[in-house]
């Protein structure tokens, strides 16, 4: 069964410093993408001095806004300020069973928190992390520590898994780590249309494993050079991979986005 799936950071829904509302144009850029999951950060759940400064802002929270008629929404409330507060979220074409949200601020100046959603997928429950990691690598670091744990405790071993965010890990550090311990891969390292080396025979695939992980420039949006927006899987066959760069998505936040079509493995089916 094929799902379709996006991560994006979307910068609060604003311009750099607030200037400008584009929260309009980004909820007609993601109906576009036609995703069944999408996995969103920045997102604010209020802010009442852009709601007083933008004619037409959203009376509802930005991930319920987002969401529409077409999706549920589950959001993680991670940054708490005198006028109001941002996280994660997760839109889902499927009902969502379960949400709980995971502190995982690493010191005062930066809140960051996990967004565990699970969603009633018609073919089996799928376990959703939802995150943006902090700006410091030594952070980076133990927040990867956290959702591992968290995950090891809360997702059995045999659950389909997707992870998804903004891991700010502009210098690739954190894959191995995730790959070791979770037993995941991210949706670049897997997609079939630059999976594996040309040269290699197809009877070999099976044994390629490559040296470096090879994941989306997504930052910054007009000349994306930093592999910061990661989808990482387990149970999950990858049909296609890519980021949507180009118009509208250069000029509605910071970060473009990156999408993914997956084939849900049946128990006892491996990973190409």
């Amino acid at each position: 069964m094929t799902l379709k799936i996006a991560s994006y950071n979307i910068h609060k829904g604003v311009s750099a410093f607030g200037r400008q509302a584009r929260i309009h144009h980004l909820k007609d850029a993601i109906v576009t993408l036609d995703a069944d999951l999408v996995f969103l950060q920045e997102v604010q759940g209020q802010h009442d001095l852009h709601a007083r400064r933008h004619p037409h802002w959203p009376q509802q929270a930005q991930h319920e806004f987002l969401a529409g008629d077409s999706h549920h929404a589950a959001y993680g409330m991670n940054a708490v300020y005198d006028h109001g507060h941002h996280g994660n979220a997760l839109l889902s074409r499927f009902p969502i069973h379960s949400q709980a949200n995971h502190d995982v601020s690493d010191h005062a100046y930066e809140q960051r928190g996990i967004l565990h959603a699970v969603v009633d997928h018609p073919a089996a429950p799928i376990h959703c992390f939802v995150i943006h990691l902090g700006l410091f690598a030594a952070s980076r670091k133990r927040q990867i520590a956290a959702l591992i744990a968290t995950i090891e405790r809360d997702t059995p071993s045999d659950a389909p898994l997707i992870i998804a965010g903004d891991f700010n890990d502009w210098n690739q550090r954190l894959s191995q780590d995730l790959y070791h311990a979770l037993g995941v891969r991210e949706a670049f390292d897997m997609d079939a249309t630059h999976r594996h080396p040309a040269f290699l025979p197809a009877s070999l695939h099976r044994l390629w494993k490559p040296s470096r992980p090879s994941h989306a420039r997504t930052f910054p949006a007009g000349l994306p050079w930093l592999c910061l927006d990661r989808v990482y899987l387990r149970g999950f066959e990858v049909s296609q991979a890519q980021v949507l760069s180009g118009k509208p998505w250069t000029s509605l936040s910071d970060h473009v986005p990156i999408s993914a079509e997956l084939q849900l493995l049946q128990p006892g089916q491996s990973e190409r």
